[in-house]
């Protein structure tokens, strides 16, 4: 089993007390947290947490191996062990909705976590505890284990390329100071000259700009929204032909 694994799960003895007072695997990955969420993942290092927790790199060594395991210690610290579900959501559908949203909060409050490179399936307790309330939302269907598997994966892949899409049009519109609003209508002022030179090249295009659908941004969570409906109206197909 990987260090980072029985570390995860408390399988891996912690090092006695150090020399350094207050110094706890807990700080460790708090402070990784911290730098993580400040700065982006890129800039989270043995070095950098050591020097943030004012204590030597190597001394961060008797608690973490590498710096992918605090990697995947700080993972697991941010997504968290899932809410419970409310009682008032009954259903394969709505239940696998309320996943879906709670796990888009968790990547909304951690968008270094979508920077994570997936090296394997889940594995930490946060991650086995999502996965258990995911895959107890489709009790009932008819899917047999490796059907739900990959409703699960591809209801979480969903999320995970819509959060990732957000943060990096949110960082380029923050980069140029524009609102949503105005990098929308900017987007559709170039289209239409770009278009309307040759508007029988694009048809579609020009219908669309004509309906006035690119000249502002969708409110809230309204693509996000419609996205989840459009995969989960595949599933029901898939459930309802059992």
């Amino acid at each position: 089993m990987p260090a980072s694994l029985e570390t995860a799960w408390g399988l891996r003895e912690r090092p006695a007390k150090g020399p350094r007072p207050g110094l706890t695997l807990d700080r460790i990955v708090a402070t990784g947290l911290a730098v993580a969420v400040a700065e982006g993942l890129g800039a989270v290092s043995m070095g950098r947490v050591a020097k943030e927790l004012g204590v030597s790199t190597m001394s961060l060594y008797r608690y973490v191996s590498a710096k992918d395991e605090l990697y995947v210690l700080m993972q697991d610290a941010a997504t968290g062990v899932p809410p419970r579900r409310p009682d008032g959501v009954a259903g394969w559908r709505a239940g696998l909705e309320w996943w879906a949203r709670e796990q888009r909060r968790v990547f909304q409050r951690n968008l270094w976590l979508v920077r994570m490179p997936i090296s394997s399936p889940p594995a930490t307790p946060s991650g086995l505890e999502w996965m258990e309330r995911g895959l107890s939302a489709m009790e009932g269907t008819g899917l047999d284990g490796g059907q739900r598997i990959s409703v699960l994966m591809l209801v979480g892949g969903y999320v995970r390329s819509e959060v990732s899409l957000m943060a990096d049009l949110d960082a380029a519109m923050r980069a140029d100071g524009l609102s949503p609003e105005e990098v929308m209508r900017r987007y559709a002022r170039t289209v239409d000259a770009l278009t309307s030179v040759d508007p029988e090249r694009f048809p579609a295009l020009r219908e669309v700009l004509g309906q006035g659908v690119l000249d502002g941004a969708d409110a809230g969570d309204a693509e996000f929204e419609f996205g989840l409906a459009r995969v989960l109206d595949g599933v029901a197909v898939l459930v309802g032909g059992l």
